[in-house]
């Protein structure tokens, strides 16, 4: 092998280890500094706004009317995110299964019959298949609360929790705490319902 190639190959196996926690904290902290220093908000839920601005919805409802043109950063940022997901999961991904707690991995199993992903899965497949009904199902309802939420608290949880709590923004406090209520409701009422 040649040299640059040795260089390539270590930088793939630098990249496709676990890395600590931290470097993403501070890289979320540098593109959130630079965003507020070109005037600039982080979230991507804006982004369903701005796809409806393109279909044309601005002619019908003064919401979605306003210069696209300030939004394309924004579509930039969206694609880098989907494109930069998909080459991680193709070239990086690590052949083991997402790192949970021995207990959970027996609730889940014991209590609620969901089978733990074993390697190259986030989700459990016992569940999110095309061949589950149930599934689909809470897939499709799952998406709907996540969009209309999003939209309708002006925010999703990276605008909120990101840029709205470093902004020091009280609704954005407001938001997050319901998020938290909204998560531990899930967890401890509905999921066991569902599941259960």
């Amino acid at each position: 092998m040649t040299d640059s190639s040795n260089i390539f190959q270590s930088m793939i196996d630098l990249a496709s280890q676990p890395w600590h926690w931290s470097v993403s904290g501070v890289a979320i902290t540098g593109i959130l500094f630079l965003l507020t220093f070109m005037g600039r908000s982080f979230g991507v839920s804006t982004a369903f706004k701005n796809f409806c601005n393109i279909a044309g919805a601005g002619k019908r409802y003064s919401f979605f009317n306003f210069d696209i043109r300030n939004e394309y950063w924004r579509f930039a940022f969206v694609l880098g995110a989907i494109g930069g997901g998909f080459l991680t999961s193709v070239f990086l991904s690590s052949p083991e299964a997402v790192g949970i707690s021995e207990a959970t991995i027996q609730h889940l199993q014991q209590d609620w019959g969901i089978a733990y992903p074993q390697g190259g899965g986030f989700l459990p497949e016992s569940i999110f298949h095309f061949g589950n009904a149930k599934g689909v199902l809470l897939t499709i309802i799952g998406g709907f609360l996540v969009g209309f939420g999003a939209r309708y608290g002006r925010g999703c949880t990276s605008g909120h929790a990101i840029t709205g709590l470093s902004h020091l923004q009280l609704p954005s406090l407001l938001t997050v705490i319901g998020f938290f209520i909204g998560g531990l409701t899930m967890t401890w009422i509905i999921m066991p319902l569902i599941f259960g």
